[in-house]
């Protein structure tokens, strides 16, 4: 299998699973707990912490552990407008956002609030100061995705949160995809709130965290004892955490390295050299995450492509919200024309990728697309 859908999952690398391993068996018990085995168990998730927040430029204090990018949204949006819902109850977004970021804004308009979605560019990308005019004076939170996880475009985060912290709202982004790829350090963002997703470098499923800056305080979306600093209750996943942690550390360290975007170019350097204009690029030529290749193939549909290439893992879209032969709400929101957007898929390579791989891959999509 060549497998080119990082942007789905990435596989635990084999660092953070040997991290885990000792808290999977030896090593048990309640980081809660006073004695011996708790209070190894707290060192590790207080070094997990720890690692999180150097990835991000953050203190260790400022980090909430979370079962992952969609908890740390729905935590953020909602647990924000009922917090300061006596200053108003408007919140502001793009048409561009993830799920995550989109559902729980739609849940809070049918409870009262009100939310403003801006429009993007034929990139993806927004204009900074659409937004800051969509700002007002009773904006509670501006949420703004870092970087798309369909097409990897980057939004110029620090502009809007520059722009929200003038007018007296709260920023958040949702760094699930840009986390390990791109600089994501929050003081140089400038947000307030930023969430990541474990599985999307290199750690384990089903662990995340929340930047959550120092001063602020907003009301836990899980409610219990008093985990997280009272923040968000419940027992620590303990293995789960130190495996974030690692790959936390690992990201950290692989910022720099040009491997990934060399992938990616050489794969769509191959497949437009081999298809022509019939390949599309989608998303932002320049400001786009380095794994990420967003393709439009004219005249043919996405998925009948990946299914006559049955050794590629790839997405005609997002994962979570993948299948069905429709245009995604992405490509939509970027008034894609159909004859490119129903062709549409989406590759994202990562370290493990190889030049072998990438060439293969090329020879079997321009055979399937030929077809």
């Amino acid at each position: 299998m060549i497998y080119l859908d990082y942007n789905a999952s990435t596989p635990v690398d084999p660092a953070v699973r040997d991290a885990m391993l000792p808290f999977l068996g030896e090593h048990f018990g309640n980081p809660s707990s006073s004695h011996a085995k708790g209070v190894r168990l707290r060192a590790a998730v207080d070094e997990a912490r720890a690692q999180v927040a150097r990835m991000l430029g953050a203190s260790p204090e400022e980090i909430i552990f979370t079962s992952g990018g969609t908890e740390s949204n729905n935590h953020v949006i909602k647990s924000v407008a009922y917090t300061r819902r006596d200053r108003g109850r408007h919140l502001v977004t793009s048409i561009f956002e993830h799920p995550a970021v989109l559902e729980p804004c739609r849940f809070l308009e049918k409870n009262g609030w009100e939310v403003t979605y801006v429009e993007v560019d034929g990139w993806g990308r927004l204009d900074a100061q659409r937004v800051a005019d969509a700002i007002r004076d009773d904006t509670v939170l501006v949420t703004i995705m870092h970087a798309n996880n369909e097409v990897g475009t980057i939004q110029p985060i620090a502009e809007i949160a520059a722009a929200a912290l003038a007018r007296g709202a709260w920023m958040h982004t949702d760094a699930a995809q840009s986390c390990g790829k791109i600089e994501t350090d929050v003081r140089k963002l400038g947000v307030d709130f930023l969430s990541v997703a474990g599985h999307k470098i290199y750690g384990p499923q089903g662990v995340g965290a929340l930047f959550m800056r120092k001063g602020l305080a907003i009301e836990p979306y899980h409610h219990g004892a008093g985990h997280e600093g009272g923040r968000r209750a419940g027992t620590e996943p303990v293995p789960a955490l130190v495996g974030l942690g690692k790959a936390a550390e690992l990201a950290k360290q692989h910022l720099a390295d040009p491997h990934v975007k060399l992938m990616r170019d050489r794969l769509h350097e191959g497949l437009a050299k081999a298809l022509g204009d019939k390949v599309v690029l989608l998303g932002h030529p320049e400001h786009r995450l380095p794994g990420t290749l967003a393709l439009g193939f004219r005249g043919c549909i996405g998925s009948d492509i990946l299914a006559a290439c049955p050794e590629i893992c790839a997405s005609t879209g997002a994962a979570c919200h993948a299948g069905g032969r429709k245009v995604s709400g992405t490509l939509a929101a970027m008034n894609v024309p159909e004859g490119v957007a129903y062709g549409a898929i989406r590759f994202s390579v990562g370290h493990p990728t190889t030049e072998g791989e990438i060439d293969a891959a090329i020879e079997q999509i321009t055979h399937a697309v030929g077809k």
